[in-house]
């Protein structure tokens, strides 16, 4: 039911290019999820984000246990049925909430305990709590419950975090019940090499379908998560598939690629969508700026996305007047443009090529395009 397999390493970098099997269908990677946190891929429709070329997309467990329930989830159908979304679904355990909301939580080698960012009622969430909801939700991949801290942190604090993750994946494996949901367990241990590759090892012992690298893209800088995958990805299992959680920027994607990381998720595309900014090969493009106020040149000339056919004139005029419509349109543009960019680099892996194509990709995306991209939902 679940099976990953390579199909191409490119011979100068490392890059993969494969597919994983799953119940809800292939996925072949490299690939980026687009985030439906809660069932939703914001202010996109499921016919929408097809046609973007998405195949797996998100969910989270603490968002959807919310609202409207695990309870609710399950009685219609499960998550695939309550969306309508029929490909491969991966959920989120809810780690990254805890430590979004760490002001608020108290963590114990038990569980997590904090407060809703709805309406301030406690919520508790132990490893074993994760996976009953994440079964519930029906996903086709479940991660399990880990101990995220931003970065620069004390090294007493990372590796105590970091041990703490590793007990938590073993007892969401010990937890698991559903055949037909894959666990992946999450690689943690700050900016330490040796703290890493300990927290890699531990996890390959217990031979999980998939592994994630977690806490980067938390603070850090991307010269650090760089090296920090560089050291990683050598001590995972090369059977497995790679995920590299919550990382988004385009050139740390690419980056990442060559690393020889697989899968990839951010809310990058449809928060910078609905703050007109709008990705594209040549660098983000700031839609409110007033030199596109009569600018009749579509924003990427080969991009089939509905955003596209409209003039850089028009998607401006749709920002400034405040419609919705502007939003919409640019989230669709930024979703496909993703796509097309791990397409492409599946291309180039293919073809053995995968060090040019970076190369390429470093020349146009420098720093100073990227600075006012937006990194948090």
């Amino acid at each position: 039911m679940f099976d990953f397999k390579l199909h191409h390493v490119d011979a100068a970098t490392g890059a993969r290019a494969g597919v994983l099997s799953t119940p809800h269908g292939p996925l072949e990677t490299p690939a980026f999820m687009p985030v439906g946190t809660q069932g939703t891929v914001k202010g996109v429709t499921i016919d929408q984000l097809r046609a973007t070329g998405a195949q797996m997309i998100l969910g989270n467990t603490y968002h959807l246990a919310l609202r409207p329930s695990a309870d609710v989830v399950e009685s219609l159908g499960g998550l695939h049925a309550f969306t309508g979304w029929t490909g491969p679904i991966l959920t989120d355990s809810g780690g990254f909430q805890i430590f979004s909301l760490a002001a608020n939580a108290k963590i114990t080698e038990e569980k997590a305990v904090f407060r809703s960012h709805i309406d301030g009622q406690l919520f508790e969430l132990s490893p074993e709590k994760a996976v009953r909801i994440q079964e519930q939700l029906g996903s086709d991949v479940a991660m399990v419950l880990d101990h995220v801290l931003a970065l620069p942190a004390a090294a007493e604090q990372v590796q105590d975090a970091m041990q703490r993750s590793v007990r938590w994946a073993a007892r969401c494996q010990a937890a698991a019940r559903r055949t037909d949901q894959a666990q992946f367990a999450i690689i943690q241990g700050g900016l330490d090499e040796r703290q890493r590759i300990w927290c890699a090892e531990q996890l390959a012992a217990l031979d999980f379908p998939g592994y994630a690298i977690g806490g980067l893209s938390v603070g850090e800088a991307p010269a650090d998560m760089y090296r920090v995958l560089g050291f990683t990805t050598p001590a995972m299992p090369r059977e497995k598939p790679r995920y590299l959680m919550g990382v988004g920027r385009p050139i740390d994607i690419v980056e990442a690629i060559a690393r020889g990381v697989d899968m990839f998720d951010c809310v990058m595309p449809t928060r910078n969508g609905r703050n007109a900014l709008a990705f594209t090969d040549a660098g983000p493009v700031r839609l409110r700026n007033a030199k596109h106020e009569r600018d009749d040149r579509p924003l990427e000339p080969d991009c089939p996305c509905p955003a596209c056919r409209h003039s850089l004139a028009y998607l401006r005029h749709l920002f400034m007047a405040g419609e919705m419509t502007g939003p919409i349109l640019l989230s669709i543009h930024n979703l496909t443009f993703y796509q097309r960019l791990v397409a492409a680099a599946q291309a180039a892996i293919r073809e053995n090529k995968y060090g040019s194509f970076l190369a390429e990709r470093r020349a146009r995306w420098n720093t100073e395009c990227d600075k006012d991209v937006v990194a948090e939902e």
